[in-house]
């Protein structure tokens, strides 16, 4: 299974500075090669998605948002979530209906998402041959699946 995040980076600090940076102009270029707009609302979305590598809830983003923009409305947010999941910018997180930025948006992949259920961490991983398997199988019974979320809880390496 090909890693979207270095197993050693999971169990040590890293530049988080850079790594926003690196995302950052991830979505801008991702954003203008499928003639999409990343507005200034949406840019700030996503930063607050991406700002630790915590899922993060519509609710917290608006608390967070609105030290920015005291008016904004729920609404706001899920807009700029929906254009951003939508771009393949962040993924949510269904069992725990929160958000995180995708940190490989630029590469093409189907991911297992590793969930900390002490600190809440998520992380992804590369997962498309467990994707190509199920989808096989699924036709063999003559089932047409329409979405497949792969997440895994348990604790992370600090946290263990």
């Amino acid at each position: 299974m090909k890693k979207l995040v270095d197993e050693k980076a999971l169990q040590q600090p890293h530049n988080h500075q850079l790594c926003m940076s690196q995302t950052l102009l991830s979505a801008e270029k991702i954003c203008a090669d499928q003639g999409m707009r990343l507005t200034a609302i949406r840019r700030r979305i996503l930063e607050l998605v991406c700002s630790s590598h915590k899922a993060i809830g519509a609710y917290e983003l608006l608390d967070l948002f609105q030290e920015d923009d005291a008016k904004a409305k729920p609404v706001t947010i899920y807009r700029a979530l929906d254009f951003l999941m939508e771009a393949g910018l962040v993924h949510k997180i269904e069992s725990l209906n929160a958000f995180i930025g995708c940190m490989q948006a630029e590469t093409k992949h189907q991911s297992v998402i590793l969930i900390c259920d002490a600190c809440k961490s998520a992380f992804e991983l590369d997962a498309s041959s467990v994707y190509k398997t199920l989808f096989t199988m699924s036709e063999k019974t003559r089932f047409t699946p329409t979405s497949l979320t792969i997440e895994l809880h348990g604790l992370c390496f600090s946290c263990s």
